[in-house]
């Protein structure tokens, strides 16, 4: 019974996308709002010169990819939140696939500006054949990109899966 107790203090999820969708940036948020860290890093940034936090890999600072699952834990609210970065780019893919069988969940980053894409959708054949929880995310929504409402259809169609947006941008 005390290992029950103790699982269901616990929440593993990973973010996941295809290259370039925002991975690492919206892992940083997630640290920085849940208080693991006190300044967020980039990727690749002129403006901040702090790296970021799941980008541990020397390769992974010159290059801004990730290479491997980065794995950040940090207490919120009395739950243990364990957040695995994954790896987009599609040759380091095994490596993404693997994180999969340990996460409760997880959340897929989509980029407004260039949609769905082949990464994007062998990652969701992934996660719905494991029946896993997804949320998806639509990030880069500050810049030009598709009509909102044709992203929606077009990642409601491609991924075969129903959205139920939670929050829209004003502008």
């Amino acid at each position: 019974m005390k290992y029950q107790n103790e699982i269901q203090k616990r929440r593993t999820f990973a973010i996941i996308s295809h290259p370039d969708a925002g991975k690492t940036t919206l892992t940083e948020k997630f640290l920085l709002f849940g208080g693991a860290i006190q300044v967020a890093g980039a990727v690749k940034s002129n403006k901040i010169k702090k790296a970021a936090t799941s980008d541990f890999m020397e390769i992974e600072r010159q290059r801004g990819i990730s290479v491997a699952t980065s794995v950040m834990s940090f207490e919120y609210d009395g739950t243990l939140i364990n957040l695995l970065d994954t790896p987009g780019h599609k040759d380091f893919a095994e490596d993404t696939y693997r994180t999969l069988t340990a996460v409760d969940s997880v959340i897929l980053v989509v980029d407004s500006v260039n949609g769905v894409e082949e990464q994007t959708r062998r990652l969701m054949e992934v996660i719905s054949m494991r029946k896993t929880p997804v949320i998806v995310f639509i990030n880069k929504m500050d810049r030009d990109g598709k009509n909102r409402f044709d992203l929606l259809e077009e990642i409601e169609k491609e991924l075969s899966i129903s959205l139920h947006p939670m929050t829209w941008p004003i502008n």
